[in-house]
């Protein structure tokens, strides 16, 4: 019975929900949660985005090292604002039944704005990269992040 689960969470666009005196399910109420982290990033709206999160949010990041708390995850966002605009597209969003976790795939479309350290120099470079991210969910937060891509493949595409 996979198949109309995931047809069912993996749209691309929110389907509205007929009125109901039930509360949502787990799996929903999880695949909701990441899809506005979505939009809160897809809008350059840190803000929303943390108030997403856990105050002791885990993010581990792509080839790095893991970061701790809300206060930490904000100083990322507002360094990766600095350097990149980046938009995910071609969202899908699957949320384990019990709604503990959930996974999302993506395509980031992005311009690389300022030099980066450690990265090769920034001339407005676009590029498109597929991204895998992972999410552990509690008390109805976001309490962990892992994103995934290939940055071998970013490096190439900004010409490094």
């Amino acid at each position: 019975m996979i198949g109309p689960i995931l047809t069912h969470m993996t749209s691309r666009t929110p389907a509205a929900r007929p009125a109901s005196d039930t509360a949502p399910s787990p799996q929903s109420s999880t695949h909701d949660l990441v899809t506005r982290y979505y939009a809160a990033f897809n809008a350059a709206d840190p803000a929303g985005m943390l108030e997403l999160l856990s105050d002791d949010v885990q993010h581990d990041i792509n080839q790095g090292g893991t970061e701790l708390g809300k206060d930490a995850f904000g100083a990322f966002l507002a360094h990766m604002d600095t350097h990149y605009r980046e938009q995910a597209r071609d969202l899908t969003v699957m949320a384990s039944v019990d709604g503990l976790r959930a996974a999302a795939e993506f395509v980031i479309h992005g311009e690389y704005l300022h030099t980066d350290t450690g990265l090769p120099p920034a001339r407005g470079q676009t590029y498109r990269l597929p991204v895998g991210a992972f999410f552990e969910v509690h008390g109805g937060k976001i309490a962990r992040v892992t994103n995934y891509y290939n940055l071998q493949d970013w490096t190439r595409q900004v010409g490094g």
